[in-house]
């Protein structure tokens, strides 16, 4: 059953089948009892093993238990908008609660990995959350129970992704600020209002870019490409990190790509040339400006992790996929078109995400500086 996997419960047959005419229930504190319609009795234990059960837990996140207008006792998903009249915890009761063995690859979708986890505790910060990965991954945590904050340019359209989210849990706890990673000014603005909240921050994802724009500059008389990719994280991040640190154990998580091979940062001498990441219009190459910011990406989350993990916080830069449609093009027709013809051969937006949820989430075996999912 789709809602009790994606709640954390996988459908499964109970090794200890009851006999004809019995029925299995659960009380308001988690104990199963038997009922025997054909004797009209209940009993604690199993009418064959004689064992008692109890319900492992508390419901799974986005479930209520609530009482019918007959009186009798039901349970209500409200992520997968349905009603049932048992237990869901019943699948896994004390003696059968097994953990099984998690295999993730590139076509796992985010709600699989994150079945069952509550992040109700959990403060996540995402740029550029109101649109392609960020919007589907601050979904995915906000229907975990994580309280959101949408770091975006754009606060109308950051308030309408939040809004859509919203529609689908009415308990939801996702909201929008005004974060425009092309000005410092309002980076330094977006930390200050942050702080001044007394918010923890246990998740920041660095999710905004921007790829095959014309060349232009910022208020800052910066290459804009360089400044919303790479330098408007960096200030970002070290405006937040004295938060990051009091609220450890904390993640910080770089949306990057593959495409950082395709570039250099260095000159003729080995050194590195700071030309090359704010270059001026004649030698602007979209494409090259876009791989050289997620090169800049890759390095500042590798220092990063080695600077702040022994404070409790860990870096990762994140792949999530190659050519995925998403809104990144839409500054050049070509890639937009290029990317429409390869978008029947690449991942969904939700199979995109798990490279980023993995990370986020702390999954993985020890506090690597970098998580690629291919």
């Amino acid at each position: 059953m789709a809602a009790l996997k994606f709640a954390g419960m996988d459908d499964t047959d109970s090794e200890d089948e009851l006999p004809p005419g019995w029925e299995e229930r659960s009380k308001k504190d988690g104990w199963v009892y038997y009922a025997s319609h054909d004797g009209m009795k209940t009993q604690w234990e199993h009418p064959k093993t004689r064992k008692k059960k109890r319900c492992a837990g508390d419901l799974p996140y986005g479930w209520e238990q609530e009482t019918d207008e007959k009186g009798q006792m039901i349970y209500v998903d409200h992520i997968n908008k349905r009603t049932i009249y048992f237990d869901p915890r019943q699948a896994f009761t004390v003696e059968d609660m097994v953990l099984k063995p998690k295999r993730y690859d590139g076509n796992t979708a985010a709600l699989e990995i994150l079945q069952g986890r509550d992040f109700s505790d959990k403060v996540v910060l995402i740029t550029g959350g109101n649109s392609g990965i960020g919007l589907e991954t601050a979904r995915s945590f906000t229907l975990h129970g994580a309280h959101v904050i949408l770091a975006c340019r754009n606060l109308s359209r950051a308030s309408k992704a939040a809004s859509l989210i919203q529609q689908e849990w009415h308990k939801a706890r996702v909201e929008a600020m005004m974060c425009d990673l092309a000005s410092l000014r309002s980076v330094r603005e977006f930390t200050e209002s942050y702080k001044a909240r007394k918010l923890p921050l246990h998740i920041l994802v660095c999710n905004a870019a921007v790829c095959t724009r014309p060349w232009s500059l910022t208020e800052d008389g910066l290459e804009s490409t360089f400044q919303i990719c790479h330098l408007g994280h960096f200030l970002l991040i070290q405006g937040l990190e004295d938060v990051l640190r009091r609220s450890a154990p904390a993640r910080v998580v770089v949306v990057t790509s593959e495409s950082h091979r395709f570039t250099d940062l260095l000159d003729s001498c080995a050194k590195v040339d700071l030309a090359l990441l704010s270059p001026q219009k004649k030698e602007y190459w979209s494409i090259l400006a876009y791989n050289r910011a997620k090169l800049c990406n890759i390095l500042f989350s590798n220092e990063l992790h080695r600077r702040l993990s022994p404070h409790g916080v860990t870096a990762n830069a994140v792949h999530p996929g190659n050519m995925m449609y998403t809104s990144i093009h839409r500054s050049w027709w070509l890639m937009t078109f290029l990317f429409s013809l390869a978008r029947p051969f690449t991942k969904s937006m939700m199979e995109t995400i798990p490279a980023s949820i993995w990370s986020r989430d702390g999954l993985h075996p020890g506090p690597v500086a970098t998580q690629w999912q291919r």
